[in-house]
């Protein structure tokens, strides 16, 4: 029988994203299975993250920093290092919980400290590299960064994340995608990351059993045919590829045509903290103003993120074009993608990592439409068309929206053996047992590696202040 671990996993900010829903179904998944779980994290706000950090069934451990986000939009990664190392000081004070391993994600900088001053192994999950994470820093595969300033700024940074990555134990990654970008832009680290597929929780996913006047539900639910899109409002997430090509869609259906009522759903985390989601939706409701399509915007009850103040209808209007849905709550969720009406799930981003999104299609039987780039390669068959479960294409509005024509117009029974071959596909390469189970083995064989001896960390607690020093220094004259 395999020894319970007792595991703790930092992650800096439980919020609504992909990575966030790794972390919580990864601990659901190892707490299932027997194993002791707790999560740290630097911010938790309990209307604004996954039901199961507010309900009990995780303990998490808000461990609330000194430090803000950034100072006049400025400083981010700064102080994002600065407030994962004010958590990792309370995990390591005197009389602190004691764990056989660490299971660190996004950022790394905690990690040396972890192994030298709790004297125990820590595991890596690497998302993506977080130099590459930085705005506009990696576009079509290529390192794009902006002025020489910013380069220099993002310089010790992006040294400071190589080598206290090299720091863990044992190092994974999202994806065959991912370890292969790592490799090249990591090169000082000669270990290649073992693959773990993010995993979900295929029950969580079948028809919400609700009450039809739920109010939640009310907002949301429609008989009209549904495109749907789940993401953060992130540019990155490139939103606005879903409405220039369901523009196209629109124009190009016949007036008779039953799909002439189509709607589009976005769907994904808001929140108003973060310039770039407020400029994000912002540009998304233009663009539906140019394109001439109207639009609601939704939160559900439990959000305790308030509505922007964009101009919006005076009340839901069910015939809008567009329905934004900030913040979603996970019956909201399931209750979009396995509606009878939803005929489509987009997703949108270019070069993912990984991306759960065409996953969570994958599992309610959704033709789904991604970028063909990145994670979604891996998780998705194309060809040949009789082993499809979605499509795979270059992010262009016409070639999107010819895509989409072709889905809306499938058969009934072309529908039905789709829906039939992606569930199967899910159950058996991305369900959350199989990631329990393969998490398990890598953090087994990193607790079996014993206590971290002592060692010296002088070399790198010096290059970390002189990098932290030379950030801020740099930081307060970047835009």
């Amino acid at each position: 029988m395999v020894n319970s671990l007792r595991i703790a996993f930092i992650h800096p900010d439980l919020g609504i994203g992909g990575a966030e829903r790794l972390v919580v179904d990864a601990a659901l998944g190892l707490q299932k299975l027997g194993h002791s779980v707790d999560i740290y994290t630097s911010h938790h706000d309990p209307g604004h993250c996954f039901e199961e950090t507010r309900d009990g069934t995780l303990r998490v451990h808000h461990i609330v920093p000194p430090f803000p986000r950034a100072i006049r939009g400025k400083l981010h990664i700064l102080f994002s290092h600065a407030r994962q190392l004010h958590l990792t000081a309370h995990l390591i004070r005197p009389g602190a919980p004691s764990y056989d391993v660490y299971f660190v994600d996004q950022l790394s900088t905690c990690i040396p400290f972890l192994r030298t001053f709790a004297h125990t192994r820590v595991l890596f999950y690497c998302h993506f590299p977080d130099k590459l994470l930085a705005e506009g820093a990696y576009v079509e595969g290529q390192m794009k960064r902006g002025s020489p300033l910013k380069r220099l700024y993002r310089l010790p940074m992006d040294l400071l994340e190589e080598v206290t990555t090299k720091q863990a134990d044992t190092i994974l990654a999202n994806s065959k995608f991912t370890v292969s970008v790592f490799k090249r832009h990591m090169p000082s680290i000669k270990t290649t990351p073992r693959v773990v597929y993010p995993g979900i929780n295929l029950s969580a996913y079948a028809p919400p059993d609700v009450a039809a006047d739920d109010p939640d539900i009310a907002q949301i639910a429609s008989n009209r045919p549904t495109i749907l899109s789940l993401n953060r409002f992130e540019q990155k997430k490139n939103h606005a590829l879903a409405i220039d090509s369901f523009a196209l869609l629109r124009q190009k259906t016949e007036a008779g045509s039953s799909t002439k009522n189509i709607r589009l759903v976005l769907a994904g985390g808001y929140d108003p903290r973060l310039q770039d989601n407020v400029k994000t939706l912002q540009s998304l409701l233009d663009s539906a103003n140019a394109h001439g399509l109207t639009y609601s915007i939704v939160t559900p009850s439990t959000s305790s993120v308030p509505l922007p103040s964009f101009p919006t209808p005076s009340k839901l209007d069910k015939e809008t074009d567009i329905l934004f849905l900030l913040n979603f709550s996970m019956t909201q969720r399931s209750a979009l993608l396995t509606a009878p009406s939803t005929l489509a799930l987009l997703y949108t981003p270019a070069n993912e990592h990984f991306g759960i999104g065409p996953v969570e299609g994958m599992v309610c039987g959704l033709p789904v439409l991604a970028c063909n780039s990145g994670g979604p390669t891996e998780s998705i068959v194309d060809t040949p068309a009789e082993e499809r479960t979605g499509w795979l294409r270059r992010p262009d509005a016409e070639v999107w929206a010819e895509a989409l024509a072709e889905i809306v117009g499938l058969t009934d029974g072309d529908r039905k053996r789709l829906a039939e071959r992606a569930k199967r596909r899910a159950r058996e390469h991305f369900g959350m047992e199989a990631m329990a189970r393969d998490l398990e083995d890598a953090l087994l064989d990193t607790a079996k590696l014993g206590p971290v001896p002592t060692s010296n960390l002088l070399w790198l607690l010096l290059a970390l202040v002189a990098g932290l020093i030379a950030g801020f220094v740099l930081g307060l004259f970047v835009e």
